[in-house]
């Protein structure tokens, strides 16, 4: 369906790509990988006609409608939600009132020729129309918007009225409602609950029929769709057959493969040499020292490609706290609405946090699990009840309002160093170093940071205190899978307390033992693992079977 032949591409020294060559088959599900700058934004703008290739080809199928989902939404105003995802199907729309003003027209005497015109016409904008889903297109917009976690009663509401995460959502809607032939959804799931990843699970894998390109740091989300990986880096693309988790074991199969080969080489290459060398001299050996001359001039060298920069870090031993870290009795907390009302958000949770536990926070969106974080945090005081901290218990906290009160004139050194007021200079610089802020990357200004950057030092920050409970708001949101797992080894390492809420399913399978679930106001303990809770809850899914 599209193909991209020899391509090139280059940003004044940076070579990101050189002479690739990958394509998207109809219907595919491929996952697009790399480390962060290798060039996966650019390959999504090279395909729009965003960018453009500095050679090679781009070629895709006649009238391949492509939709594109960025993290760039834009500005949105003007419209109500259901509107302004109707919007992106400007064309769809159009070829129904031209359809509706043919039909009119059918009606009124004409010649012979110009209704065979009309009828020519007519029956080409109804094909098109058909094929992009306009008869459903409203019914469509509605259970899209449903499906992403906008009902019915918000659909009227005017689009500015929403924060930034819900029109990520309602920019998502638009893409999926247009139904193209082929979708590129740069991190679809961010700004997404686990209710509504699962949906949108459940529409790529049933309801969508066209080819799908994406990126995603959700590590469940891309081994349930994808049955191809296109890997981008070291000015290449390689296409792997498979899931995320084939795609790692094959990886380093390969990479294992190359090693070994480029070792035998230089062995090869290393003998030739010292031939060279002990004989060049010897007129007797001159057209054996010739021919191995040009022999190596032949050979094609094997290059190993640099090794992706990955955080490393581990928590430091905590100190001991007390056996009871957190007891919870009758807590509720009320928000003042703009109106001068209360909503009530949860009320009359009672419990106990115990020293080692790692609890997961779950719930609908709304459900009141980052306020539940933050009376727990000390963020918030309760309206009534009482969260007491235990004996001992020193507690860090991270939330995307952490990242929010970073002072931005301050430099990631500076930020850090504030945190270890005793360290010398050269600790500030290897606790930077493990959260990949080397040489001059540690004189950065907050302000220019990016989300993943600015987690990696309020990360870092809390990894300078000794603490023994963390209470973590979505820590995974801007890091990227490989960030992800150093982050899930580290805290399945620590010897301390975790209550955490996370949307990524695979981070609270692989560390969490118990859950606790807020549901209309209420909070349920359940006394096992994530999947335990899932599936006593009633929550488990089925996994998409596995394509051909």
């Amino acid at each position: 369906m599209i193909h991209l032949t020899n391509i090139s591409k280059q940003y004044g020294s940076q070579i990101l790509f050189l002479g690739a060559s990958f394509q998207i088959p109809a219907g595919t599900r491929t996952g697009l990988v790399g480390p962060n700058g290798a060039g996966k934004t650019s390959v999504f703008r090279l395909i729009t006609g965003e960018e453009t290739i500095d050679s090679g080809e781009i070629t895709c199928a006649k009238k391949t409608a492509i939709g594109y989902f960025s993290q760039d939404v834009g500005d949105m105003a003007g419209h109500s939600a259901l509107a302004e995802v109707m919007s992106a199907s400007a064309r769809t729309m159009e070829l129904g009132r031209q359809i509706r003003a043919m039909e009119a027209a059918m009606c009124e005497p004409m010649e012979d020729e110009a209704m065979a015109t009309l009828l020519e016409r007519y029956g080409d904008a109804q094909e098109e129309f058909e094929h992009r889903g306009g008869y459903d297109l409203e019914s469509r917009a509605q259970a899209v918007l449903t499906g992403l976690g906008i009902g019915p009663d918000a659909y009227g509401r005017p689009v500015e009225t929403f924060s930034g995460g819900w029109k990520m959502r309602i920019a998502l809607a638009k893409i999926l409602t247009l139904n193209p032939d082929v979708l590129l959804l740069d991190e679809p799931t961010n700004h997404l609950d686990v209710e509504s990843i699962i949906w949108l699970e459940n529409w790529l894998s049933e309801e969508y029929k066209g080819a799908v390109l994406m990126t995603s740091h959700d590590r469940d989300f891309m081994n349930r769709l994808v049955t191809r990986i296109i890997e981008v880096g070291n000015q290449a693309v390689t296409t792997y057959g498979g899931n995320y988790d084939f795609y790692l074991r094959e990886r380093d199969i390969r990479r294992e493969q190359l090693i070994a080969s480029h070792r035998r080489q230089q062995e090869m290459l290393s003998k030739e040499e010292e031939f060279i060398a002990r004989f060049a001299a010897r007129a007797s050996h001159a057209a054996q020292v010739q021919s191995r001359v040009k022999k190596l001039e032949k050979i094609e060298r094997i290059m190993l490609p640099p090794e992706q920069k990955v955080m490393r870090f581990e928590f430091a031993e905590p100190p001991r706290s007390g056996d009871d870290v957190v007891a919870l009795r009758d807590l509720a907390k009320t928000w003042e609405t703009p109106e001068g009302g209360a909503h009530p958000v949860f009320s009359g949770i009672s419990g106990l946090i115990r020293r080692g536990e790692k609890i997961a926070v779950v719930g609908v969106n709304g459900a009141g699990k980052s306020t539940f974080l933050k009376v727990i945090a000390e963020k918030t005081a309760p309206t009534s009840g009482t969260a007491i901290i235990g004996a001992n218990v020193h507690l860090g906290y991270f939330s995307q309002h952490s990242m929010d009160i970073l002072d931005p004139k301050k430099t990631v050194f500076e930020t850090v160093a504030e945190a270890l007021p005793m360290a010398t200079v050269g600790v500030v610089r290897n606790l930077c170093a493990a959260f990949l802020f080397q040489g001059d990357d540690v004189e950065k200004r907050i302000e220019i940071l990016s989300g993943g950057e600015k987690s990696r030092v309020v990360l870092a920050t809390l990894l300078a205190k000794p603490i023994n409970f963390l209470i973590l708001d979505e820590p995974t949101n801007h890091l990227d899978i490989v960030s992800r797992e150093i982050l899930l080894d580290a805290l399945k390492a620590f010897t301390g307390t975790v209550i955490l809420v996370s949307h990524d399913r695979h981070f609270l399978r692989c560390l969490v033992n118990r859950v606790f679930e807020v549901d209309h106001g209420q909070l349920l303990a359940y006394e096992g693992d994530y999947d335990y809770y899932l599936h006593k809850s009633g929550r488990e899914t089925i996994t998409p079977q596995a394509r051909a």
